[in-house]
């Protein structure tokens, strides 16, 4: 179950979540969450992101995915996985 502040977020960047129904965006996972503002989101919402999740959780939550399987990690645009990369060494670990 999110947080208020974690559907607050999800309802600001509801346009990201498009394809799910109304009904279903407050219930996202944290995967499915950071996956979408990371790959679609603008500086504002990742920053956002970072600030109510926690650089170092959203980190992991970045490497257990593109780590999982080959499938998971195609979820991740090519240019998010390196750029994301390069952050989260610099500034999670």
């Amino acid at each position: 179950m999110n947080s208020p502040e974690i559907k607050q977020f999800i309802h600001k960047n509801s346009n990201l979540f498009w394809y799910i129904p109304e009904d279903k965006k407050e219930d996202i996972s944290q995967e499915l969450l950071v996956e979408t503002i990371l790959n679609y989101g603008d500086m504002n919402a990742i920053l956002q992101l970072f600030h109510l999740l926690g650089i170092k959780e959203v980190a992991k939550i970045f490497f257990d995915s593109i780590t999982i399987s080959n499938r998971r990690k195609g979820n991740y645009q090519e240019l998010t996985i390196n750029y994301f990369k390069l952050v989260f060494r610099k500034y999670a670990h």
